[in-house]
């Protein structure tokens, strides 16, 4: 069986094709730049070698043609035809209450995701492109659509419910939604596997640190909160993010810079966190460099950035009732050894200890990193979110 997954952004497209009978991944890549001169096509071929082939690709469609005649090209193929193609799964960011599942994605089910655009206006309508295309090229295959937030419609009412007027939630859906939730599912699961441990009766907290981060707390395998809220705002201070900030505060900027809400949402998705602190860059290696050289505001981004993660921490596993598990996943979580020690110097309280000269090591690969003798286990797994996808995609497949 060979599944197809996709990830359509704004204006980029990610991709991989699974066999699933051997687990293999036999093509991956990406199109970037989509409706912008300079738009190209950038993918890994099976001996590891990259390549990088430029066209102009005004919208998505002709970007996921672009796609599939690569797969089935005679220079760079590794399928003779799209009829070898059993199934396309979709990664969709917002499901709302709607979905706490993967599903077949039927006409009905896109009317629902049609609903849910308007909690996830940049990222749902580009998922949807994405599932309206293959419709569209391959109008026999089946088609699955993953959702960011299925994961954590476990959570609890107190846990995902703000304290605004109800009606509020009643009329347009304002909650708690969380997101991630696949990467967080998949991590949360394979560590439990890596342990050779029941997830019943384990407390994990998985940290997916990247550009984007959130944190959640997991009990039995179950999500039971999670640090992003009804956008991927709330919660970690991220790249170009704010994560918790006082509203008050905002409306007080609203008045002084002349903002509307536009201006607003501009302000706190893509000139603040990381970038708004340094000024330099949203990239955590730009800023560990400056760390490294003494930089007193790469020093004080950083030690926002690390405090962040870890007051979430301390938080879930006091909602936990404790913590047998920590997990750090994501392009930071797996590779930047300073900022997992950073986050879990101090939390030796909670019986967490580091192994600081293995830490120091690690980039990318599943191992524990805290020491023998530390009561709570802490370990990086590198997230797979679309090996998950293709897992569901396989699995309703198969019901």
């Amino acid at each position: 069986m060979k599944i197809l997954v996709l990830n359509c952004g704004s204006s980029s497209i990610k991709y991989k094709l699974f066999d699933m009978d051997s687990k293999e991944v036999m093509a991956q890549g990406g199109i970037e730049r989509i409706g912008l001169q300079g738009s190209f096509l950038k993918f890994t071929l099976p001996s590891g070698e990259k390549k990088k082939l430029e066209r102009e690709i005004p919208e998505h469609t002709v970007g996921i043609e672009f796609i599939l005649k690569t797969l089935v090209s005679e220079e760079y193929g590794c399928i003779k035809s799209l009829n070898e193609i059993t199934a396309v799964g979709h990664r969709v960011v917002h499901g709302g209450e709607k979905f706490n599942s993967s599903v077949l994605i039927t006409d009905a089910v896109i009317k629902q995701m049609i609903q849910c655009s308007e909690l996830a206006p940049l990222h749902n309508p580009a998922n949807l492109k994405g599932i309206y295309t293959i419709t569209k090229l391959l109008p026999e295959v089946p088609q699955i659509g993953v959702f960011d937030t299925a994961f954590h419609q476990t959570m609890p009412d107190y846990a995902y419910m703000y304290a605004l007027p109800y009606e509020l939630y009643t009329k347009y859906g304002v909650r708690r939604y969380g997101f991630h939730g696949t990467s967080h599912r998949y991590v949360s699961a394979r560590v439990c596997e890596f342990l050779d441990v029941n997830p019943v009766g384990q407390r994990i907290i998985t940290c997916h640190i990247g550009n984007g981060g959130s944190i959640t707390a997991i009990k039995d395998g179950k999500s039971m909160d999670t640090s992003m809220g009804l956008t991927p705002v709330e919660g970690l201070m991220m790249g170009t993010r704010s994560g918790d900030i006082d509203a008050g505060a905002l409306t007080f900027i609203m008045e002084k810079e002349g903002l509307d809400a536009v201006g607003l949402s501009d302000l706190v998705n893509k000139k603040s966190g990381v970038l708004g602190i340094f000024e330099v860059s949203s990239d955590m290696r730009e800023l560990e460099e400056a760390v490294a050289r003494g930089e007193k505001r790469a020093l004080l981004t950083e030690n926002m950035y690390f405090y962040r993660i870890k007051k979430y921490i301390g938080a879930y596993a006091a909602a936990l009732g404790g913590v047998d598990i920590i997990v750090f996943t994501g392009g930071v979580g797996e590779n930047q050894a300073t900022c997992r020690a950073g986050v879990c110097s101090g939390l030796e309280f909670m019986g967490v200890k580091i192994d600081e000269a293995h830490n120091a090591k690690v980039r990318g690969i599943e191992t524990i990193i805290s020491t023998p003798d530390s009561k709570v286990k802490v370990v990086v797994i590198p997230t797979d979110e679309e090996f998950m996808i293709a897992s569901d995609t396989m699995a309703i497949l198969s019901r």
